[in-house]
């Protein structure tokens, strides 16, 4: 029986900026901000707010009361909103919005075994992750026998700057897209150890792109200390990122890095896992 977890739609992000004027520069003179503004409504629910009232979803998307009003009365109709009344959430059916890509993403099936085996193997969780935007979101994982703090569900996003396997993906980006990244990134100190200076992660990252590993230590909770690998498609390009996260009262940093070796080695059998499949790939989206 498989122990770990595969992609599923989420409707993640509680916080959701406010619609921009039609004309905004950058905006396509074709943009449909209702469907935005459609899709903002779906993307203020999240696990942690999965009921809101209109008040509070006029207030979290930059909406005025009525017009949230309007756009949960369509969303109730179509049938990916329902209410009591008072309080919003979200049905199954938003589910259906992400089947398409979904049922077309190879790397979470492909990966989903090897990460099986390498978690029986050397006893922690690992879980897997592709790149969008500024995010990881993770895609695949299988939990370890020790009970970890920290909330990593499939669907759940991280910062890639913090994360270990955030780190192997912005480091196998080409050199144009992570110098736009590091110009535009926003990094807060989520821990002590957090590195928040662009220069000093620049440093790190090319460091990650010549040892073929990330390691991340208590800079995104405290406690938790993860290795990632990159994984590769068949034109050597960075797809995605799995990783081996554990608590600091398990194993020492030295302890972690003793398990890349073991880490590499799945990351390759899913690359030719995904060489061998004829369904498409992940690739980062920045």
């Amino acid at each position: 029986m498989r122990t770990g977890t595969v992609a599923r739609v989420t409707a993640a992000g509680p916080d959701v900026a406010a619609a921009e004027p039609e004309g905004a520069p950058g905006r396509s003179r074709d943009f449909v901000q209702s469907l935005e503004r459609g899709l903002a409504i779906i993307r203020v629910f999240s696990a942690d707010t999965p009921s809101l009232t209109v008040t509070e979803i006029a207030a979290r998307t930059g909406l005025t009361r009525a017009a949230a009003r309007r756009f949960l009365l369509t969303l109730i109709d179509l049938g990916y909103v329902a209410t009591d009344g008072r309080y919003y959430e979200l049905t199954p059916r938003v589910l259906e919005l992400g089947y398409s890509y979904l049922s077309a993403l190879s790397f979470p099936e492909v990966a989903l075994p090897h990460l099986e085996r390498l978690v029986t193997e050397v006893e922690e969780a690992s879980e897997g992750s592709i790149l969008d935007g500024g995010d990881v979101v993770y895609v695949v994982r299988v939990p370890g026998p020790a009970l970890m703090t920290i909330s990593v569900n499939v669907g759940a996003r991280m910062p890639a700057y913090a994360t270990a396997m955030g780190r192997v993906l912005l480091a196998g980006l080409p050199d144009d897209a992570l110098e736009r990244y590091l110009q535009h990134v926003e990094m807060t100190a989520l821990q002590p150890r957090t590195i928040t200076d662009p220069a000093a992660l620049r440093t790190e990252l090319l460091r990650v792109r010549d040892d073929g590993y990330a390691m991340v230590d208590q800079e995104l909770e405290e406690g938790l200390i993860a290795v990632a690998a990159p994984v590769y498609d068949r034109s050597d390009r960075v797809v995605a990122a799995v990783n081996l996260s554990t608590h600091v009262g398990r194993r020492s940093a030295q302890d972690m890095r003793d398990l890349v070796p073991a880490l590499q080695r799945t990351a390759e059998q899913i690359r030719t896992g995904l060489s061998g499949s004829v369904r498409r790939s992940v690739g980062p989206r920045v």
